[in-house]
Formats: C-alpha cells, sequence, structure tokens
C-alpha cells in the first residue's frame, strides 16, 4: 500500500486527538503513583509482619508481579493498562503483563509447547540475556579469585 506524505499526514491528524495526551499522562502518573504507594504499603506490612529489609526487598516485587500476573490471567490487567498505559506497563508489573499474556494466548497448544514456549516470547530475550550475562561475570570472578 503506498500512500502519499499528504496521505499519510491526514491519517496522522485524524489519529491524533487533541488535548487527550494530558489527561494520558495525568492518568499514568495517578495509576502508576498508585502502583508504589501499595509497593509501599507492602513494605510496611512486610516489616509488621517481622521480615528484614533484605527479605522485603525482595518480598515486595515478587508480590507485585504476583498481582499483576494474577490480573491478567482475570483478564482485568488489560483494562487497568488500556486506562492508565504507561503508568502499569512500565513498572514491574507491566513484566508480569508480557509473561502471562502470551502465555494465556497459547494456552490451547499446550501446557509444554504452547504455555511453556511462549510465556517468555516477549520477556524471554531479557532473562536469557540477564541470565547469560550474570553466568558469564560470576564465571570471571571465579577464575580472577583462583588466580588471585
Amino acid at each position: 500500500m503506498n500512500v502519499s506524505k499528504k496521505e499519510y499526514e491526514k491519517m496522522v491528524d485524524k489519529a491524533n486527538i487533541p488535548g487527550k495526551n494530558c489527561l494520558n499522562y495525568l492518568k499514568a502518573f495517578i495509576v502508576g503513583g498508585f502502583v508504589c504507594v501499595i509497593g509501599r504499603w507492602l513494605s510496611y506490612l512486610y516489616l509488621y509482619w517481622g521480615l528484614g529489609e533484605e527479605e522485603i526487598k525482595m518480598a515486595v516485587p515478587v508480590t507485585l508481579i504476583l498481582i499483576a500476573g494474577i490480573l491478567t490471567m482475570l483478564k482485568v490487567y488489560h483494562k487497568i493498562s488500556k486506562f492508565a498505559g504507561a503508568g502499569v506497563l512500565v513498572p514491574i508489573t507491566g513484566f508480569a503483563n508480557a509473561m502471562v499474556s502470551p502465555a494465556m494466548e497459547a494456552k490451547t497448544e499446550g501446557y509444554v509447547l504452547g504455555v511453556g514456549a511462549k510465556m517468555f516470547a516477549i520477556s524471554g530475550p531479557v532473562i536469557v540475556y540477564g541470565t547469560l550475562s550474570g553466568l558469564i561475570y560470576g564465571f570471571i570472578l571465579l577464575i580472577a579469585k583462583a588466580v588471585m
């Protein structure tokens, strides 16, 4: 499909709704801030339950990921992200959504070839790169300590 520059500009103008950007920024800010407030509440709750600082640093993100994964499974997260945009897609909750959504779509293909394979379709390269770079770094440190 060939579209001239003027036709393309008309399509962009038609798709761009003036005045909505500020509202989108405000919604993303408010909902993203609320995600942070939930994280803070969780840290206070875990502190009240007697967890140490290091455990809280691990428990809060894990809990937020779990909540986002459950909301994605219940098909609620999509509605929230449609309303809030980057407010819920940028934080760690977006990572959980990126893992659960493809897995849910591939459920009909079976658990191993469908869910297991598709779960990492979007976030897989990030996980693989992080894991491999950590292994390489650890191996280099191991060699360096053995030599010294």
